[in-house]
């Protein structure tokens, strides 16, 4: 089978998140809008002239909608039922988008920002569309699917939720665990390249389709990319050389199947590496071994190594394994391997990694060297004896999953079909269950819709679990009700959605002083929102955790402390004692990461 029928690639982007709607002309059955669906989801990223191919029944009208970094409202909408977003340009891949929202239901009590804190957002541009804040109380329209009475204010207890028993795993059911396996590293370190590397060796790229890469990349005069080209398809990408969205694959080890998540490295597209690392298990932190190239991804300034790693860590990643890639580049030199090790070693170790959790993975991606056997060249193989990077994957620990709690789903990427009525929702589960006909609560629009269909692998399921990563398809959702950013959960345990709240952070090297005030960038799961530093609370000794200031003026590289931030608009929201992928968080400014943590607190603001 060719790449399209087993690769799929989607474009997840907190910053430039697509949404693609599409005019359906001719739809008999489910079964036949869900193939539908997979094919357009396996060709999203393609032109315009693949996608004409798609089918003879299927006009396509390609409209997007989302958040982007070069668009932003400069003040906060006045009508708070409605916000129409414009991007007026095209730059650095960012999709043009003309977006308007209009919510449903019952919303008698938004919540207001202070005139202070409107004033403070002024300078700050954002294109995420309008959510609810968390203080207020919310009558879910029953002609949405439920005549309850949704509290986000005073979400229910998860020790009143008790799981069906479908929802629970079977022990007959896949043998192979799911693994999702983020590929992250500076950029032209060979992630795409080995990403592709491995996709055709494990028989997941075709040799038809493998040729035809071959000569495209030869006639571009970029031979060398032919490996790269299986998952970097959009024309953008393979003239510029780089991977610019998180490209996603399939492959099965003999342990786990792999969801692998081909991150971007260049530094301008970190906020799309973002939105791999929140989904991930584990990584592949891929290093560059040539002379020189090692060093500039270590640069504190420009290099995106450290700040990979740091990201990963932040959002709970702590199993990787660390590819050393391009060692042909440097004779397979046993030397260079150990000061690379040396060098980085120590910096995952001050990032929180522990020496047990990491894996080390001397290797060619380009001549298939300790890829897939052991290495066969005789000066790679006269000094090293470990594991292939196959086997590395194979050994990392199996992630938990929160099957016995309430449905946690963050929404990545959306997919609309106006002509049927019904809307994609695209993530990961982080915890509960879902299956066709079950009833979802999407936060923060407060729109309850029912699960017409599954699927996993772009291939139709009936069930999905936690750890899953599946595109839902729901019915009595509008369109504009779901976004990347949202999250899908559980009628009777809605998640709080907030403006203001308390963090935990480390603030990281090089990181300018954090002032009251302080403008910034706000990451959660798929959230992006911009973020002003309301309080310092306290500065925390790193080993004890115990206060050792209280109320300090600013905080400095390096420093562990309590803080407050008030957002432009709310985002979902789950403490991390709750829900660690739904409370971890990074704060980014003047295009580089300066802290990350952990949400502590839901504030409630009066008024």
């Amino acid at each position: 089978m060719g790449l399209k029928d087993k690769v799929t690639n989607k474009k997840s982007s907190k910053l430039s998140s697509s949404v693609r709607e599409i005019n359906d002309h001719s739809v008999q059955s489910n079964a036949e809008s869900s193939d539908n669906l997979s094919s357009l989801m396996q060709k999203s990223r393609r032109d315009s002239s693949a996608e004409s191919k798609l089918s003879k029944n299927i006009a396509t009208d390609v409209q997007t909608s989302g958040k982007t970094s070069n668009s932003l409202p400069e003040s906060l909408p006045k009508d708070k039922g409605e916000n129409i977003n414009k991007i007026k340009s095209l730059k650095n891949g960012t999709i043009d988008i003309q977006s308007s929202k209009e919510k449903s239901g019952s919303l008698s009590a938004l919540s207001k920002v202070k005139e202070s804190d409107k004033n403070s957002f002024s300078s700050i541009k954002d294109g995420k569309q309008g959510s609810i804040s968390s203080n207020f109380n919310m009558t879910v329209d029953v002609r949405s699917g439920n005549s309850g009475h949704t509290n986000a204010k005073e979400p229910r207890s998860h020790v009143s939720y008790k799981p069906e028993k479908w929802m629970l795993p079977q022990q007959a059911e896949d043998t192979l665990t799911q693994l999702n396996l983020a590929i992250v590293g500076h950029v032209d370190s060979g992630k795409s390249t080995l990403s592709g590397r491995l996709l055709h060796l494990l028989g997941r790229i075709s040799k038809k389709e493998m040729h035809k890469n071959e000569k495209e990349a030869k006639l571009q005069g970029k031979g060398s990319f032919a490996y790269a080209w299986a998952l970097d398809e959009s024309s953008e990408e393979r003239e510029r050389g780089i991977t610019m969205t998180v490209a996603v694959a399939y492959f099965d080890t003999k342990k786990y199947h792999v969801v692998l998540l081909d991150s971007p490295g260049h530094k301008d597209f970190v906020p799309n590496m973002i939105s791999g690392a929140t989904q991930a298990d584990a990584a592949i932190l891929v290093i560059d071994a040539s002379l020189g190239s090692f060093e500039a991804g270590m640069d504190g300034n420009k290099g995106q190594t450290r700040e990979h790693a740091q990201l990963i860590r932040s959002f709970g990643v702590d199993r990787v394994i660390v590819a050393v890639n391009k060692m042909d580049a440097v004779a397979y030199s046993n030397d260079r391997f150990n000061f690379i090790r040396k060098q980085l070693g120590g910096f995952l170790h001050s990032c929180g990694f522990k020496e047990s959790s990491l894996s080390w993975i001397p290797m060619s991606a380009m001549e298939n060297q300790n890829l897939e056997a052991s290495p066969s060249d005789t000066r790679f193989k006269n000094w090293y004896d470990g594991p292939y990077l196959l086997d590395a994957i194979d050994s990392l620990e199996a992630p938990t999953r929160e099957f016995s709690k309430p449905l946690l789903m963050p929404v990545c990427d959306v997919i609309k079909s106006t002509m049927l009525g019904q809307v994609s929702a695209c993530g990961k589960l982080e915890a509960g269950a879902l299956r066709s006909g079950s009833k979802v609560l999407v936060m923060p629009s407060a729109v309850v819709g029912t699960v017409r269909s599954l699927e996993r692998d772009s291939n139709a399921c009936t069930v999905a679990r936690a750890g899953d990563n599946v595109a839902v398809t729901l019915q009595g959702v509008d369109g504009n009700q779901v976004m990347a950013g949202d999250v899908l959960c559980h009628p009777d345990f809605p998640v709080a959605a907030a403006q203001h709240l308390e963090l935990k952070v480390l603030v990281l090297d090089g990181a300018s002083p954090i002032l009251v005030g302080t403008q910034l960038e706000f990451h959660i799961h798929h959230a992006k929102e911009p973020a002003r530093v309301s309080r310092i609370v306290s500065v925390l000794d790193p080993k004890t955790g115990k206060v050792t200031k209280k109320s300090p003026r600013c905080l400095i590289a390096k420093q562990s402390a309590v803080i407050e931030v008030v957002l432009h608009k709310s985002v979902c929201v789950v403490e991390f004692s709750g829900c660690k992928a739904l409370g971890r968080v990074s704060l980014r400014s003047m295009g580089r990461t300066i802290a990350v943590g952990v949400v502590t607190r839901i504030i409630e603001d009066e008024g």
